[in-house]
């Protein structure tokens, strides 16, 4: 028996695979990834700075969208990195993951902030100081008294939180400074706190508190280099004043 041959089925073609159109966050992301690496962050705007932080953390979707409402809830990229965990869970796409990866990051900045004020004498470092004191305090919601304890070089040994308070007042021990000091075999230091009103000038309590911190350590020959209070609109600094 003859075999009959199948003729080819015409006009149709063999099922090819359909690929998925491609997210449209998917080519933003790319195109801030590269701006970034050939043009260096400073050519980011701080809501896509932020953009890029979140891609790792918030891979399938668009953030742009939750970086802008961080930067409209916080008021700056400083203020996101301040932020509490559950006030940056209260943002829509901002879960305890995210919120956590975030603090992280604000950790990061800090440490090697202090790291550069310990590897330089402080009081010579202006720049670097105020960085730190400004990243450290400037969105504390209260008030918080801290103190910079410098070796003979002026170099940072440690930075301590002496007190906590309220929204306008710390409680500040100078005795306790002055025991601390010489336990840490400090040579000097430079009192900082905050003020969360947003307004750095120092009230009159700030001054004689001040002046009764410089007493207590005379009497031990360490030296008050000077006294910093870190607020939303910048740093004052009691010895630029005149104040000490």
């Amino acid at each position: 028996m003859r075999q009959v041959e199948e003729a080819p089925l015409l006009g149709l073609d063999a099922p090819q695979a359909i690929s998925a159109p491609k997210p449209h966050w998917q080519g933003h992301r790319d195109r801030l990834r590269t701006r970034l690496v050939e043009r260096g962050a400073n050519a980011l705007e701080d809501y896509e700075l932020l953009e890029t932080l979140l891609f790792a953390f918030i891979p399938r979707r668009d953030v742009k969208p939750v970086a802008k409402a961080l930067l409209a809830r916080f008021g700056s990229l400083s203020g996101v990195l301040a932020a509490r965990p559950a006030d940056l869970t209260k943002v829509a796409g901002v879960g305890e993951t995210v919120a956590a990866y975030l603090k992280a990051t604000a950790e990061i900045g800090a440490r090697a902030s202090r790291e550069t004020l310990k590897s330089r004498p402080a009081i010579s470092s202006w720049t670097a100081l105020q960085d730190y004191v400004k990243r450290e305090l400037q969105h504390e919601g209260r008030e918080q008294f801290r103190v910079l304890f410098l070796d003979r070089k002026n170099q940072l040994i440690a930075d301590e939180t002496m007190g906590h308070g309220t929204v306008d007042h710390a409680p500040v021990y100078p005795r306790e400074i002055a025991r601390r000091a010489l336990e840490l075999q400090a040579s000097s230091l430079i009192l900082v706190h905050n003020h969360p009103s947003g307004d750095p000038t120092p009230s009159r309590a700030d001054i004689d508190m001040t002046r009764e911190v410089i007493d207590a350590l005379d009497a031990f020959e360490i030296t008050v280099h000077d006294h910093l209070i870190a607020a939303r609109s910048g740093v004052l600094s009691f010895r630029a004043q005149g104040l000490i």
